[in-house]
């Protein structure tokens, strides 16, 4: 009986040793920290902790996301270094940086490239578009998760009205560290300043800049009209955020956690790009009623002409048409 009682004992630890072993991958966890360079108060941040809840809840705890607002993590391109190495962090970046890496990804953050949420939409399905992106992830270690973070059009901030490319004509207007904000800016007719987003609000005080081009919800999050006093509704670029973690970091995560993160991405994204269309007449006005004057009587044609110099500079008007094409757009 004591030789049946310890053979039993011995095949339930050995079977237990078995499962443990044989364990679901899901059932380890992972962390993953997103960086992102806005202010707690931007619709963007709550739309990031939005999705950071839901991958937790859909993944029983599997994979948890931390987010972290005003580059606490440190600034964008070396967030970015870091996740080609491996680091569990996500970057909310844009086409203009992941340029850097893949020069045709740029065009995406090029003017009136995108002009509505159905647009960015279809570009998921642009073969152009996905071959950058595959580029992205196997020969330089970054994997975007999704791009259908929309924060609105961009406009330049001034103090003083601009309603044709002439009108920028000698002002320093800052941009991102990137090519194609250099070029787009300086082909709309002013003169780029490459600078770190946290860095604007000084240099409007010293007066090392003369304006910035931002979209409207960029301003009450940072109290921009305190040192500026035009808004000038030029809309030159649709502003397309990408989600992107390090390829080696995505790789090591069960395949149900990748999907997870990937859908749920989407989802919020495209929910949070809807809220702030939605909301932008609230911020318009709260932009007037904090002084600020809206100048809606833009030369839109005169800048479409100018922007396509932004394009021959860099050679991307191929890449542009082509993807226009696939998309089914009309300029």
């Amino acid at each position: 009986m004591k030789t049946g009682l310890k053979a039993m004992a011995g095949l339930l630890a050995g079977a237990a040793f078995s499962l443990a072993m044989q364990a679901p991958a899901a059932a380890q966890q992972f962390t993953l920290r997103l960086n992102h360079v806005l202010a707690p108060t931007e619709p963007f941040h709550e739309g990031f902790q939005l999705w950071a809840r839901r991958v937790e809840e859909r993944t029983r705890g599997a994979l948890r996301m931390q987010v972290f607002h005003s580059a606490q993590l440190g600034v964008e391109e070396d967030i970015i270094e870091q996740m080609r190495q491996g680091a569990n962090i996500a970057q909310n970046t844009d086409a203009a940086r992941l340029g850097t890496y893949v020069r045709g990804i740029a065009v995406m953050n090029g003017p009136y490239f995108a002009e509505t949420l159905d647009e960015v939409a279809k570009l998921r399905e642009s073969p152009t578009i996905k071959r950058f992106v595959d580029e992205l992830a196997t020969q330089h270690g970054l994997r975007v998760v999704c791009f259908d973070w929309v924060q609105g059009m961009r406009h330049f901030y001034t103090n003083k009205p601009v309603r044709k490319p002439e009108d920028l004509a000698g002002l320093r207007i800052r941009t991102p560290p990137a090519p194609i904000w250099q070029e787009s800016i300086r082909a709309l007719g002013a003169s780029p300043v490459a600078m770190a987003f946290g860095d604007m609000y000084p240099a409007l005080q010293q007066r090392a800049i003369d304006g910035v081009e931002l979209v409207h919800n960029n301003i009450p999050g940072r109290r921009f009209w305190e040192v500026l006093n035009h808004a000038n509704e030029t809309s030159h670029i649709l502003l397309i955020n990408f989600q992107v973690v390090g390829a080696q970091f995505f790789n090591r995560l069960p395949a149900e956690l990748q999907t997870a993160l990937v859908e749920e991405c989407q989802k919020a994204g495209r929910e949070t790009s809807e809220k702030i269309l939605a909301s932008e007449a609230q911020v318009r006005q709260t932009l007037r009623e904090r002084g600020m004057t809206l100048v809606t009587d833009v030369d839109l044609a005169a800048f479409r002409r100018a922007g396509e110099r932004a394009y021959q500079a860099l050679n991307l008007l191929e890449v542009r048409d082509a993807v226009h094409r696939e998309i089914g757009k009309q300029r």
